[in-house]
């Protein structure tokens, strides 16, 4: 049974609002003609970007999101964005607890948990990303590492909700300009041990969360990447900034798994 690719990037602090509104329309524009039946796409500009994004372009063919949200509604939270901020602009997505939210500005697990509460509360669809260190990995721990981010990132969260969920797999080893892509093999060992933790947490319908792979997603790894049974799409860094390029990687990934 074939399943709906999910295909996403997150621009992180890149693209100022002349360029994120010229690279959204120019993505809708190539990949327009692929059925948003086959696929879903999205992107997660930066905060200042997100009032012009929405605007620019149809939101049938590109889901947008924040890159992050403060857990509270309102008050003295100085330099943070509540989710009633960004329901105000429409969002359909926000990202909780990427990497570089844990690394390096100290976010907890106990922290996302809040988070991705206060997201899934507001209507949003709500992106957790999780992943162990290089160090973890070496210890032999990824999967424990994996299953507390997950048990404690969704504590309380009901089985109700599970449908607006989705999870990234991004091992820290792996983002960023000199991450080392996991191997395929070792990507699905990870998701395998990230939907059974999901079903634990919610039951059977903890079977319909997609679970992406992030990580130096690009063109030489996508496709392998992509087939492997327990990946549900990719979440792809620096390979996904230039429209054309990433165009080229959906459509290559798309017809990859098609094929198999």
């Amino acid at each position: 049974m074939s399943k709906k690719l999910l295909f996403g990037t997150n621009l992180k602090m890149y693209k100022t609002i002349r360029d994120t509104t010229e690279y959204l329309q120019k993505l809708v524009e190539n990949t327009k003609d692929i059925s948003r039946d086959e696929i879903e796409l999205f992107v997660i500009p930066s905060f200042t970007t997100l009032s012009n994004a929405v605007t620019c372009v149809d939101r049938q063919y590109v889901k947008l999101g924040a890159q992050n949200m403060c857990w509270e509604d309102e008050g003295q939270f100085t330099g943070e964005i509540s989710p009633v901020m960004l329901k105000e602009l429409g969002l359909d997505l926000v990202m909780i607890g990427h990497s570089e939210r844990r690394h390096v500005f100290g976010e907890t697990d106990i922290e996302e948990n809040k988070k991705v509460k206060a997201a899934l509360n507001h209507g949003f669809t709500t992106l957790l990303c999780i992943g162990e260190t290089g160090e973890e990995k070496e210890y032999g721990i990824s999967a424990e590492v994996l299953r507390t981010q997950l048990i404690v990132g969704f504590h309380g969260v009901p089985a109700e909700q599970a449908s607006k969920i989705w999870v990234a797999y991004e091992p820290v080893w792996s983002i960023g300009v000199n991450g080392t892509p996991a191997t395929a093999d070792y990507a699905e060992e990870m998701h395998k041990v990230i939907k059974e933790c999901l079903n634990e947490i919610f039951g059977d319908v903890g079977a319909d969360i997609p679970v992406l792979y992030g990580g130096s997603v690009n063109p030489g790894n996508a496709n392998e990447l992509i087939v492997q049974p327990s990946i549900d799409g990719l979440f792809t860094g620096r390979s996904a900034w230039q429209a054309d390029a990433f165009d080229k990687l959906i459509r290559d990934a798309k017809a990859t798994y098609e094929k198999q």
